[in-house]
């Protein structure tokens, strides 16, 4: 499956802003989704996931409350709503795919798009 995320920008402190993840060459139903992203000189960190059928979610603490991830299955679509931006929230986003029928670990994902970057100012 490809994965094509899209959607960063620059964004004033408390702004919001839509990503979005296409996919394509896959059965988009049949795989969990997740967020993560990676800030200059920092390791790559989780944000958010959502398995195949939308129902569960997860969120990382910082993000809480502020970010809302969801899914099209008919748009083999999924986004991240992020409201109440924050300057440590600037990152380059990525989105990432795994079976829902496989064992994985936690941050473990086997398909990657390539990053948008989102920047927020103060």
């Amino acid at each position: 499956v490809q994965l094509q995320a899209s959607g960063g920008g620059l964004v004033q402190a408390g702004g919001s802003l839509r990503l979005s993840c296409a996919t394509s060459g896959g059965t988009f139903s049949s795989y969990d989704m997740g967020w993560f992203r990676q800030a200059p000189g920092k390791d790559r960190e989780f944000v958010a996931r959502i398995i195949w059928n939308g129902v569960s979610t997860r969120y990382a603490d910082s993000v809480k409350g502020r970010f809302t991830i969801f899914r099209d299955n008919a748009k083999n679509t999924m986004y991240l709503q992020m409201n109440s931006l924050k300057p440590e929230d600037t990152a380059v986003y990525y989105c990432g795919a795994r079976y829902s029928d496989r064992y994985y670990s936690a941050y473990e994902y086997d398909f990657w798009g390539q990053g948008t970057q989102v920047t927020v100012s103060s």
